[in-house]
């Protein structure tokens, strides 16, 4: 979407993707545009910095330190990302599970070449997988961790939670039509453009390239086209079969509907739709 007065589009690089901003408002012009895209990315930054488990500083890594039995206070953000991840992990029976990662390296070797594991090797490290691991504590947002060392893995959601709180920044910049894109994988749509009644998503060959419009709703797509076999199965211990099929799911939130296309990529067709049927704000789009 080409920028202009009434349009505008900026990107930066952040997560480990390309994030794009696209303001189109009519009381908005490109410099004003150009701020308030910079300061949702500066937000983003900042919330990498707090979810990254790559990153020492991060409170995610210090949350990976805790010894079993420990008790931790944790930011909003984290007690945001925690929160949907456990009650996603219920949801989905145990299908999106961010305490993988030990399953995953097994899967792989140090090069990212796919390996086999020894039936002992997945057993060694069932004893540091698993959600139930760690109990939250609203009262005081904190969480207690049950065994060590645990790596949490906010991948499924971090972009997606990003997209949302972007949206707090918008309104404080007095936006209200925008489409954000986190690396074409996730996407939230706030409003609409002007010159449509709906922001306007196509989707893959695979689901014939058909068109979505979108209006104050999130779209996510999971697949394996850029990363090849790089999802877990936590109910089975072993990665997904890589598949030329992408999963969408549509949700209120962007986080959630990344959480949920990742758990759909995982789940059977029929599972994903009972969870739908469940709850009638959120949509999987089926081929």
């Amino acid at each position: 979407m080409p920028a202009s007065p009434s349009c505008f589009s900026q990107h930066f690089d952040a997560m480990a993707t390309t994030f794009t901003v696209v303001i189109s408002q009519a009381d908005v012009d490109e410099i004003y545009a150009a701020q308030a895209a910079n300061a949702v990315r500066l937000e983003v930054n900042r919330l990498e910095e707090e979810l990254s488990r790559f990153r020492p500083t991060s409170e995610i890594w210090r949350l990976g330190n805790l010894k079993a039995g420990q008790r931790s206070h944790v930011s909003l953000a984290t007690w945001d990302c925690l929160s949907l991840a456990k009650a996603l992990h219920a949801e989905t029976a145990g299908a999106l599970d961010i305490t993988v990662a030990p399953l995953m390296r097994l899967w792989q070797h140090a090069d990212g070449s796919p390996r086999t594991p020894e039936p002992e090797e997945i057993e060694s490290v069932s004893g540091i997988v698993g959600s139930h691991l760690f109990d939250l504590h609203e009262e005081d947002l904190s969480i207690t961790v049950h065994a060590s060392p645990l790596a949490f893995d906010l991948g499924a959601i971090g972009k997606g939670y990003a997209l949302d709180q972007a949206v707090t920044v918008l309104s404080d910049w007095g936006i209200a039509n925008a489409l954000l894109n986190a690396g074409d994988s996730t996407l939230l749509a706030l409003g609409r453009p002007l010159d449509a009644a709906a922001w306007t998503v196509r989707l893959d060959e695979q689901h014939g390239l058909r068109e979505i419009p979108l209006n104050d709703q999130a779209l996510s797509g999971t697949g394996f086209a850029e990363q090849g076999q790089h999802i877990m199965d936590p109910r089975t211990r072993q990665p997904v079969p890589a598949s030329p099929r992408r999963r969408y799911a549509m949700a209120p939130t962007a986080a959630l509907a990344d959480g949920l296309s990742t758990a759909f990529t995982i789940m059977s067709d029929e599972e994903a739709r009972a969870l739908c049927a469940r709850h009638p704000g959120i949509t999987y789009l089926e081929p």
